[in-house]
């Protein structure tokens, strides 16, 4: 039996990206694990409601509470996300590259596990031929680009910290 997981599919790999992309303007730098977190809460929009969150941060609770729904596909239930969000890495990775090829982000400063948009006008071609995304799909780019954009990276407040699905311990 074969059976597709849309985590294991490289073009849609690349249509996520670029739809996180297209929330940026040029010159803009986003760290590589960043953009792979925001991709994982993509593909499981379910699991945001399990990012630690601070206590004075009831917006982004309420916004999570009004967008995010609570049930989830049964036949994507994850036992392990750290274990899933590493088997995804190839895939993210090798879209990345990819896009980097066509010119739409900048191949050197790939290299250095940062992002940073070159060619908005090509991004925007590639994205307007893509589908419609869905409710749930718009609601997710908007938080994780608005909301967990500003949280810092790294540290015991930092993204990795608060998802749990890279190691954080041992960061600055």
């Amino acid at each position: 039996m074969i059976i597709y997981n849309q985590a294991y599919d490289l073009y849609y790999a690349i249509f996520r990206l670029l739809q996180f992309l297209n929330r940026f303007e040029e010159e803009s730098i986003i760290e590589v694990e960043r953009f792979r977190i925001w991709d994982f809460y993509y593909l499981f929009p379910y699991k945001i409601l399990s990012i630690k969150l601070k206590r004075n941060e009831s917006e982004i609770r309420k916004v999570i509470k009004n967008s995010i729904e609570r049930s989830q596909n049964p036949y994507e239930k994850i036992t392990d996300e750290r274990k899933i969000f590493e088997k995804i890495k190839p895939y993210q990775i090798a879209a990345l590259n990819c896009i980097a090829s066509y010119g739409i982000i900048d191949k050197s400063i790939l290299s250095q596990q940062r992002i940073s948009i070159i060619n908005k006008n090509i991004l925007n071609d590639f994205v307007s031929k893509g589908e419609e995304l869905s409710a749930i799909e718009k609601n997710v780019i908007n938080l994780m680009t608005l909301y967990f954009n500003q949280i810092p990276l790294f540290g015991t407040d930092g993204l990795k910290s608060r998802t749990n699905l890279m190691e954080s311990q041992y960061d600055a």
